[in-house]
């Protein structure tokens, strides 16, 4: 990380100074966003914005504190991915339990009432990502979003024990978005705040106030299966105990057994019983005791001696989808001033980890966007494309959710009636595998539209797929000679990233790549002059990096063009980690990895939230102007 650019400051770097004195409990007249509902989706947003002191952000949430015992504990690699970009991704691995590996077990052949081992297998492919699948409490997720937002330039905090009663949408004004809200605390219960907005956004899960607020509801399959869930410390004879483990017995159920962090703690997913229509499993009376005996029961012949439980559940599988994600039901006619992120829009079973993960980058894909707003760097037009492009995955984890619920809800096929229903578990471990990608994170991609070009130039690095998150490569700083990932510069700081990879060089630029450099400088038409506001640093909007092919000790900083060694803040210091060079090593090349092309060399434009935007050619001047023309505001 950088900093002392603005001089010395002694101390926890993460921790920005604070200029002003601590803000009150009491809610301000007017915000720019009001977050409603402080669960993952919600601290992700507020994490995001509050990199931005001049945005006035409150978050708020009925609950009395902050969240000490979570729910969701999977975290995708793509997630990992984001938090790096956060700044908590090596705290978060620390603590956490790493999925290395996933078993599979089946009733025996000789004795049905005898679970056995089917197969065994990695995990996430090799090269998926340079981070690995972890479990961790969604509580720790929270405390280390919290430290972000208490830390940054904009230092929030939740403003806890409130409860939305109602919002109303003006159709003009500054703040067109008036907001009730009731205090339930004991020291000013039933007192009600009004808060005019200019934007909303509903995080406050699948019974979200801030969806009925706009009419709109969840729709989708009906719930008729139940599972329990328990976290527990416990004693047992099965041998995998230690892995993630998914379990088909004969006629008991299923169970998927997820390690949690710590060493000890072990998280059961218990298949328990169909439901009528309509049916809640509240209405059934389940108590822990019952999920104990239904897990030993499939765990038959292992033994399972449960010594504590410390939290436990359960709960109904249903996939339910909002049509809209803002409040224009996509309505050309005006613009959004609402909008509902993770459960509020979309719910679906836990067991392929995918509901926290996927909310989350709902509220990623949201924020950049909503301050690029707020800061007048880009038209309201570029939020309509949050609920395009959000609901199109929340879709496709719909679809997926429903066929691998169905399967690991199926009762296993008996091999001696080939005949017979069920699944057969070569096939579930098969889908497993398959699918992998998918749990990953790392299959979402956004088709072409305001915010993704058209992929007429994607052969020059067929590695970045246009609409795809950029899937970093490790490449060399020149400055320090430090080994380092390109994709961890994409920081959660609302900037656009240029990363020119070079045509061949002899130990200078290339006249190419001075060519390109020289008009981001100094064209009128330049994306880099006409985006970044006058003394503003010329990487404060759009962040420009390149990468050579050649060997790092090949090449001198000071031989930069002034783009790639720019001067910046208060002193006039220069910035020296612009320049990288690829491995010479061909496994871990960039340009082999991600198949650039050696002899073109290419731009590739990433987004605010890490995915690719473009792949242009290094001379296609006109085309990249005409891209950022789309969706940004020049700056006078």
């Amino acid at each position: 990380m950088q900093y002392h650019l603005n001089g010395f400051r002694a101390g926890d770097p993460q921790i920005t100074e604070i200029s002003e004195p601590p803000r009150s409990e009491a809610l301000p007249e007017t915000v720019d966003v009001l977050i409603v509902g402080c669960g993952p989706t919600g601290l992700t947003l507020a994490a995001q914005l509050a990199a931005f002191p001049d945005i006035k952000t409150r978050i708020i949430e009925q609950k009395s504190g902050r969240l000490l015992l979570g729910q969701a504990d999977g975290v995708a690699c793509r997630t990992m991915e984001m938090f790096e970009a956060f700044g908590f991704v090596e705290r978060l691995m620390k603590e956490a339990y790493w999925v290395n590996e996933v078993s599979f077990w089946k009733p025996s052949e000789t004795q049905r009432d005898h679970i056995v081992r089917n197969g065994r297998v990695q995990d996430v492919e090799d090269g998926l990502s340079e981070f690995p699948h972890v479990i961790l409490n969604q509580a720790r997720v929270h405390d280390f979003y919290l430290d972000v937002m208490r830390n940054g330039p904009a230092h929030i905090e939740p403003l806890y024990s409130r409860r939305l009663l109602d919002l109303k949408i003006a159709l003009e004004g500054d703040h067109p978005v008036t907001v009730r809200i009731e205090r339930v605390d004991e020291a000013h219960k039933g007192e009600v705040e009004t808060v005019s907005a200019r934007f909303v956004v509903g995080t406050d899960g699948a019974r979200s106030k801030v969806r009925e607020a706009l009419g709109y509801e969840l729709k989708g399959d009906s719930a008729n299966q139940a599972w329990g869930v328990m976290d527990v410390l416990c004693v047992t004879d099965f041998p995998d105990i230690r892995l993630k483990a998914t379990i088909h017995s004969a006629d008991q159920g299923s169970v998927l057994i997820i390690p949690r962090e710590g060493g000890y703690l072990v998280r059961f997913y218990i298949e328990l019983d169909k439901l009528a229509a309509n049916e809640r499993i509240a209405n059934r009376n389940v108590t822990v005791e019952r999920l104990v005996a239904v897990a030993r029961n499939i765990l038959h012949p292992y033994t399972l001696e449960v010594k504590e439980i410390a939290w436990w559940s359960v709960y109904e599988i249903g996939q339910r989808l909002c049509d809209s994600y803002d409040d224009t039901r996509n309505d050309v006619a005006r613009l959004p001033r609402v909008f509902i992120a993770g459960d509020a829009c979309h719910t679906h079973s836990p067991k392929a980890g995918q509901g926290m993960n996927v909310s989350m980058q709902d509220s990623f894909n949201l924020g950049w966007k909503l301050m690029s707003v707020l800061r007048g760097r880009s038209s309201p037009e570029l939020l309509r494309s949050y609920s395009i492009e959000r609901r199109a995955v929340a879709q496709d984890l719909i679809d997926f959710d429903r066929e691998f619920a169905k399967m690991f809800s199926a009762a296993p096929r008996d091999p001696s009636n080939p005949q017979s229903d069920g699944v057969d578990p070569v096939e579930f471990q098969n889908y497993f595998v398959r699918q992998g990608r998918f749990t990953a994170g790392v299959e979402t991609r956004y088709p072409p539209s305001l915010l993704t070009g058209e992929p007429q130039h994607q052969q020059l690095a067929k590695g970045f797929p246009i609409g795809m998150r950029f899937h970093s490569a490790p490449v060399i700083r020149l400055a320090d000679a430090k080994r380092v990932h390109l994709g961890h510069v994409v920081k959660a700081d609302g900037r656009f990233r240029l990363f020119i990879f070079a045509d061949p060089c002899r130990g200078v630029p290339s006249a190419r790549v001075r060519a390109l450099c020289q008009f981001l400088t100094d064209s009128p038409q330049s994306p880099v002059k006409r985006y970044t506001p006058p003394n503003a640093d010329v990487d404060s909007i759009i962040d420009v990096r390149v990468v050579f092919q050649e060997g790092h000790r090949e090449f001198n900083p000071e031989d930069m063009p002034p783009l790639l060694l720019p001067r910046k803040g208060r002193y006039g210091l220069k910035d020296y980690e612009k320049v990288f060079c690829a491995e010479l090593n061909s496994a871990t090349n960039i340009f082999d990895m991600r198949g650039v092309d050696r002899e073109r060399g290419c731009v590739t434009v990433v987004r605010a939230d890490q995915y690719v935007a473009h792949i242009l050619p290094l001379d296609a001047y006109a085309e990249m102007t005409s891209f950022f023309e789309r969706f940004m505001l020049p700056q006078t």
